[in-house]
């Protein structure tokens, strides 16, 4: 009795997790929790979700800062219950691919000569014609590529059985889809990182990593140089940063430029330039060096950078920076040009020798690895083949003998897409069969009278 339970309990779970009406609702709520964190800004501090999203109580704004917090719409893609929702419909898919697709695959392989009780459910087209010869007609099948099943006066013909396949490969791919982002969920990591010009960094300031996740320790990276390439019209049009990689005894390993959708791939990890920024100003004054912090500023539609530099109790200088191809400009405390210059070049001021020696720059890096990408870019693959799969015609013809005397052929067929297709394949098929009969009745013709 138990084992009986257990094993209704068994088919009843793969029934209903082989459900087509459920899967298709856990596909629904996936896309619009998706939506709903296309929506809303993800992985941000919970000061940007109150000063965007404050306490209301108008119908206009329904959702608040406490009700993100709360259900997690703040990290909607990490939270336990979307989880949830994608290993079940995981398990879904894999319980309906071994359920139904692959047994309707193999059953679509099978001999199918139609019973005389199911033609009204099979009929798509019937046509009545005088038989002269089977083998006329296998023929006339098999020139449109049908592949024919003779039994007595019956014949099964079917074409198109890779189309029955194309479910299967979109299961497949779905499949593959999610295992992949499981396997990046929890294995990969997320780091960014702002690294000035010439310096040494290493893997840290963790964003996102999952439980099984971990940070390679031997590697170190160094950004030899950064530039940014302006057009003419001082907009920016690339900025490249260039990344050196070493091992932790300092051996140079791989060395590229990279730029925006051009990122350095090595042993599965990946360096994305991301941002930028201005930092300072080295300035030598007289035989002194100092370092001037630069504040960002939006004047207009652009950015400027500015430091002040005081001469004296009273006076002061302003540095002003547009660009990096460009020169810098000097203000003083009564906000007038004095002049601009370029880099290394000396000016003197209020009897200072003074000399803008470098302008401190950083490069923003985003270096993530994620174990699952491939299998992801696998399931998309095959979900593009799956697509055009999809378009051919899974077609079934039947054929038998409709008089007492075998002088008549019934043909009915049926296809689960591309009719009008399908119709003219029966036409063609009668003028094969056709044309195969006079050409038999020439040869016999010939043969006797010669």
């Amino acid at each position: 009795m138990k084992y009986i339970n257990k094993k209704n309990i068994k088919w009843y779970i793969t029934k209903l997790l082989s459900n087509l009406n459920l899967s298709i609702i856990m596909l629904l709520f996936i896309a619009a929790i998706s939506m709903i964190g296309t929506v809303i800004v993800q992985d941000q501090s919970i000061n940007y979700y109150q000063l965007h999203y404050p306490i209301s109580h108008h119908i206009i704004q329904p959702i608040n800062w406490k009700v993100i917090i709360d259900l997690g719409l703040d990290h909607i893609y990490a939270t336990w219950w979307f989880i949830l929702i994608l290993i079940l419909f995981f398990c879904s898919l894999i319980t309906c691919t071994f359920s139904r697709q692959l047994p309707a695959l193999r059953n679509a392989r099978n001999w199918k000569f139609m019973p005389e009780t199911n033609k009204a459910k099979y009929c798509t087209s019937v046509n009545l014609f005088k038989i002269e010869s089977l083998t006329n007609i296998i023929s006339s099948l098999n020139s449109k590529y049908y592949y024919v099943f003779h039994k007595k006066n019956r014949i099964y013909s079917y074409k198109g059985l890779v189309g029955r396949i194309a479910p299967v490969f979109v299961h497949i791919s779905i499949i593959l889809t999610l295992t992949g982002s499981m396997a990046g969920f929890f294995g990969g990591f997320t780091t960014q990182q702002m690294i000035p010009s010439g310096e040494l960094f290493h893997i840290q300031n963790i964003i996102k990593s999952g439980l099984q996740s971990s940070l390679p320790k031997d590697l170190l990276g160094r950004v030899e140089n950064f530039y940014i390439e302006y057009n003419q019209d001082n907009s920016i049009k690339q900025f490249y940063s260039d990344i050196l990689l070493l091992n932790h005894n300092g051996r140079d390993i791989i060395r590229k430029k990279i730029y925006v959708n051009s990122p350095l791939i090595f042993n599965n990890i990946t360096l994305y330039q991301t941002d930028w920024q201005i930092d300072s100003l080295r300035i030598k004054i007289d035989s002194n060096t100092i370092e001037q912090k630069l504040k960002k500023t939006k004047l207009g539609n652009t950015y400027i950078w500015i430091c002040n530099l005081p001469l004296n109790n009273i006076e002061q200088i302003f540095f002003i920076i547009t660009s990096l191809n460009d020169k810098i400009l000097i203000y003083n405390s009564s906000g007038n040009l004095i002049t601009s210059i370029n880099l290394h070049k000396t000016i003197k001021i209020n009897s200072k020798n003074i000399t803008i020696e470098e302008i401190m720059t950083s490069t923003g890096l985003q270096i993530k690895t994620d174990p699952g990408l491939p299998i992801v870019y696998i399931g998309f693959l095959i979900l593009m083949i799956s697509v055009v799969v999809s378009y051919l015609s899974y077609s079934q013809i039947w054929i038998s003998c409709v008089s007492k005397k075998k002088q008549s052929l019934s043909i009915t067929g049926i296809t689960n897409r591309a009719k009008l297709s399908f119709e003219e394949d029966f036409i063609c098929i009668q003028k094969a069969y056709s044309t195969f009969s006079l050409a038999v009745y020439k040869y016999l013709y010939d043969k006797i009278h010669f």
